[in-house]
């Protein structure tokens, strides 16, 4: 398995310039090793560029995507990566999308596709990353 971070979907959904092409390769190549799957905070960043639910699903379907609920470990871990953070010096006061990915993606022991890696690498070392 392998959680494909929302930065890369929208890459390849809207054709972005820069990334499209390093995103699509990559969802591809990593379709062939792995299952690709999202979670419920993809799931809710990627819903604004979608019509309805069933165009979301659609093309989640259409990509070889599937979903995974997060476990309440998961969450449980993304809030002690929060406070981790804060104590750190970080501003956001709410749980930021970033710790329950990578909480849930070591929960499930599998990697994250992605382009933004910073605060992965920070909070969740042990999490395989593909990045640029």
């Amino acid at each position: 398995m392998l959680l494909v971070d929302t930065n890369v979907i929208i890459d390849v959904f809207d054709g972005d310039p820069a990334w499209s092409a390093w995103s699509s390769r990559q969802m591809l190549y990593q379709s062939r090793v792995h299952e690709l799957i999202i979670n419920p905070v993809i799931y809710a960043e990627l819903s604004p560029g979608f019509g309805s639910q069933e165009r979301l699903d659609a093309r989640m379907e259409e990509g070889g995507i599937g979903f995974r609920e997060m476990p309440r470990s998961a969450l449980f871990i993304a809030g002690l990566a929060h406070r981790h953070y804060r104590r750190a010096g970080g501003e956001m006061q709410a749980v930021l999308a970033d710790f329950f990915i990578g909480a849930h993606a070591a929960v499930l022991g599998c990697g994250i596709l992605t382009r933004d890696a910073r605060r992965y690498r920070n909070y969740f070392p042990r999490v395989p990353l593909v990045t640029p």
